[in-house]
């Protein structure tokens, strides 16, 4: 079967099964069977799914031989990029071995150093690629507010907490009170990540059929992706970003002794849902957060009716489908969220886009064919990139699930 197909079947099962857990009347007896039936099913077609694509992948990589043009050359003629052709051309080559047109080129428009160690600032479209391939690593970019800015210099925001705030009856002739509003600032510096040390053997940069751009962006995108998620997760603030769960406050802990260090109840869900002030849900953002380990074990929690709380989502026409849903609200895995353990912050709910990520548009790569690396007969590539994120808010956006501590 194609994946096409595949990918039709899983809709088709998805849409079956999500108006299952949503009817009127649920009858545990017959519903649930067919419902765990039909999860295990779209498990099963998600992997068939993964598996051809991993194929394909691997059947692509075969059929490159020796005879296929330049990597730069194939860029430059499906994009008409020039700086995604100087960009390779600089991965392979070096720009003391380019062309001299080429050379300038680079010159003029990455600021390149000089030496066998010299640097470049990465232009902005290939700033905006490397970025991109990020989010596959990050799911806090997926659902933040990413900013851009050209310097890294201290920015502040104003904050003010209205949530508590209200007006007041007033007699006839009477004076009204005052109350003046509360202000602070919330800052958003940035800080510096390194994806570590490339090194690539001299014979893949040297074989024509080789794209070394996209390996040497992959690789950069994985490493900076997965450093920088963690840190708009869980990040302390010092030397890296403030994370999402060290800035939002507990909307709920779970009571001990009920079975809950491990696991979850129903009702602990609807009281972090409900920790949100309704001013924050009626924005129709909120959302949750956790690792796909909690999300095994909610997928298994019925309502007080024996029904379903995990609603698997399907494609309908709409770009990038329906999302798999929790009590009516979108689900967003993160892996570097905490396990369910004793006393873990491990569920997370809210409007996410309050949590404000900073990209200080510099990003900055090195080219290393010194001794250490010649005498292995390699090159090394560095990047670095200096970047931040805090939760700009103070009247509760997003709120936190603690478990039980026994």
């Amino acid at each position: 079967m194609s994946i096409q197909a595949l990918r039709e079947q899983r809709a088709a099962k998805a849409k079956a099964l999500n108006e299952l857990a949503t009817k009127a009347e649920w009858n545990a007896t017959v519903d649930q069977p067919i419902y765990d039936q039909g999860l295990a099913e779209l498990d099963a077609i998600d992997a068939r799914i993964s598996n051809i694509q991993r194929a394909n992948e691997r059947m692509v990589e075969d059929a490159i031989d020796a005879n296929a043009i330049i990597a730069a050359e194939r860029i430059a003629r499906d994009t008409g990029s020039k700086t995604m052709s100087l960009y390779a051309k600089y991965l392979r080559l070096g720009v003391e071995n380019m062309a001299p047109e080429d050379r300038q080129a680079i010159l003029n428009t990455m600021s390149v150093g000089t030496g066998n160690q010299g640097g470049y600032t990465v232009q902005t479209e290939v700033v905006a690629s490397l970025l991109d391939a990020m989010k596959a690593f990050g799911a806090m970019r997926s659902v933040a507010t990413v900013l851009s800015t050209a310097q890294g210099n201290p920015m502040s925001f104003p904050t003010s907490d209205g949530t508590t705030e209200t007006g007041e009856w007033v007699a006839e002739n009477a004076a009204a009170a005052a109350a003046d509003p509360t202000f602070g600032t919330i800052g958003l510096p940035v800080y510096k990540a390194s994806s570590k040390v490339v090194a690539i053997p001299y014979e893949l940069l040297q074989d024509s059929s080789i794209d070394v751009e996209a390996f040497v962006r992959n690789r950069l995108a994985t490493r900076l992706g997965r450093i920088t998620n963690t840190g708009y997760t869980v990040g302390t603030g010092s030397g890296q970003p403030t994370g999402l769960i060290t800035a939002a406050a507990t909307g709920y802990t779970c009571p001990n002794s009920t079975s809950q260090v491990t696991a979850v109840t129903y009702d602990s869900l609807v009281e972090l849902q409900h920790s949100i002030d309704p001013a924050y849900r009626a924005l129709g953002n909120c959302g949750w957060m956790f690792n796909d380990s909690t999300l095994k074990k909610i997928r298994q929690m019925k309502d007080g009716q024996s029904r379903p709380i995990f609603v698997p989502g399907y494609e309908a026409g709409v770009p990038g489908g329906v999302p798999d849903t929790l009590l009516g609200s979108a689900i967003t895995i993160n892996q570097d969220m905490a396990a369910m353990a004793a006393n873990a912050k491990s569920i997370a709910f809210g409007d996410f886009s309050f949590y404000n990520i900073r990209d200080v548009m510099d990003v900055t790569m090195f080219r290393f064919t010194d001794s250490a690396y010649a005498k292995l007969g390699q090159v090394g590539f560095l990047a670095w990139m200096r970047t931040g994120g805090n939760l700009i808010d103070v009247g509760g956006a997003v709120k936190l699930l603690a478990n039980a501590a026994s």
